[in-house]
């Protein structure tokens, strides 16, 4: 799969990382109330990782968490994708591809999550054929979980977990599961 791969909605660019995203994209991680479910703010070299697994991951698997970007203005607004998942969740068979978001303050609800979030399930029935998708997120992230709604997910209770990243002990520890089937492989 290229690297150069991109995918588009009416207001959102998805595409690789560029090292001109590693400045908003750190700045971005490192605000509290962005990162209010994760176990801690990161750093700028976690940031840096971050995007090296994801351009990585992409030229590997042909999927990735894409740099998200207003198409209007060129602005870095965030991350949506998809990855496989980094962690083992009980009960849940493996490999299990996640799909995801993240977004700047200034991005919040304004609908970017889902309208992204559709683009790449598109791209993960449509074209890569995957079978399913799945999300989590803290137990209390009520707008995280708004959009697996609108997306028209299924939230399946006895996978709800304690998230192996996040400290014992932390308000946010505890995790709900989201799938979503792709209806062009499910047989019934």
């Amino acid at each position: 799969m290229p690297t150069t791969l991109q995918l588009a909605t009416p207001r959102l660019t998805l595409r690789p990382w560029h090292s001109r995203d590693r400045i908003p994209f750190a700045a971005m991680n490192a605000d509290p109330i962005v990162m209010t479910y994760f176990a801690a703010p990161m750093t700028t070299a976690e940031t840096d990782l971050s995007i090296d697994r994801y351009n990585l991951q992409l030229a590997r698997d042909g999927f990735t968490m894409f740099a998200a970007e207003e198409t209007s203005t060129g602005d870095f607004i965030g991350t949506i994708g998809m990855q496989i998942m980094r962690d083992t969740i009980p009960n849940l068979p493996q490999p299990a591809i996640e799909i995801g978001w993240r977004l700047r303050r200034a991005s919040h609800h304004l609908g970017f999550a889902t309208e992204g979030a559709r683009a790449v399930i598109d791209h993960a029935f449509q074209k890569l054929h995957l079978p399913g998708l799945v999300a989590i997120t803290a137990t209390g992230n009520a707008a995280s979980r708004h959009v697996m709604h609108k997306l028209d997910m299924t939230h399946h209770p006895h996978l709800d977990f304690d998230h192996p990243r996040m400290p014992t002990g932390h308000p946010h520890q505890r995790h709900v599961l989201y799938t979503l089937l792709n209806p062009l492989t499910t047989n019934g």
